[in-house]
Formats: structure tokens, C-alpha cells, sequence
């Protein structure tokens, strides 16, 4: 399950994707659905451990990979941290939510990411449990409130 603390609330990683560049494992970058995160985010092919093929950038190592696929790949990978969801864009928003599917995840978050269809978050700053992006939507308003009052 997905649980997202919006604005506060708790200690996450600031870096991730510096941190991810002094961390990742080849083992991560071989793993079917990391390929899959890197085809769909980035647009890239994953060649072998070190090499990445992509269409921008040429030939490129899991260093040159972008924040948001960087982030998603840690979530999955390394629990040692609360990872900042802001680093990750819209194209990123499936991905964190299949990784939930998978194991709890804990993710902080400084802005609205658009989740489609139907999904089971909990917005940890008010204990609410959302399904839909319209119960989501008005969860995260009434944390951003709730932080505001102080």
C-alpha cells in the first residue's frame, strides 16, 4: 500500500538521486521491472548493467538516468530511506503505484502527482484513505490546510 506524507510530517531523503548514483547495485539495473521503469520514464533501453540506450543522449550509464526513474528504482529497491516523490513527474505516478503494489511504501511528497483510475492511498498527515483522484485531490488539500494552521 501507498502512503504519502504531503508537506511534513516526516525525515526523507533530500538527494535521492545523488544518493542512488553512490548506491545502486547492477543486480537493480538488470531487474525485468526496472527495465521496464527505464523504457516507459525514460525512454531508454537497458543494453547491460552499465550501458543504457538512449535515444537523446546516446549511450549512457544508470548515472545518467533521470531523477524520477532514479527515485522510482530506489523505492524499489532500497527501504532505507523515505524517498521525496516530488523528484518524480506525472510519467512517473503508475510506477509508484505498482511498486506499492508490491510492499508498503512510505513516500514524501511537496506536490500534487497525477495518480489515474482506481488506487488505495493513505494520506498519512490526516490518517485518510483515498481511492479515486478526487478523494486524493481533496486529501492533499486538507493536509496542505492542516500545515498551513500550523
Amino acid at each position: 500500500m501507498l502512503k504519502i506524507w504531503y508537506y511534513g510530517g516526516t525525515e526523507y531523503m533530500n538527494d535521492a538521486p545523488s544518493y542512488f548514483d553512490n548506491v545502486y547495485e547492477d543486480e537493480w539495473i538488470e531487474d525485468e521491472f526496472v527495465k521496464e521503469m527505464i523504457w516507459d520514464v525514460d525512454h531508454s533501453t537497458v543494453v547491460s548493467a552499465h550501458i543504457i540506450e538512449s535515444p537523446v543522449l546516446g549511450a549512457i550509464t544508470p548515472k545518467e538516468l533521470s531523477g524520477g526513474v532514479k527515485v522510482l528504482i530506489l523505492m524499489l529497491k532500497d527501504d532505507e530511506f523515505v524517498y521525496n516523490l516530488s523528484n518524480c513527474g506525472n510519467n512517473c505516478a503508475k510506477w509508484v503505484l505498482k511498486i506499492a503494489e508490491q510492499k508498503d511504501l512510505t513516500v514524501y511528497l511537496q506536490h500534487m502527482i497525477r495518480f489515474e483510475g482506481e488506487f488505495e492511498v493513505q494520506i498519512m498527515n490526516t490518517g485518510k484513505m483515498v481511492h479515486n483522484p478526487k478523494e486524493y485531490v481533496d486529501a492533499l488539500l486538507e493536509a496542505e490546510a492542516m500545515q498551513d494552521e500550523g
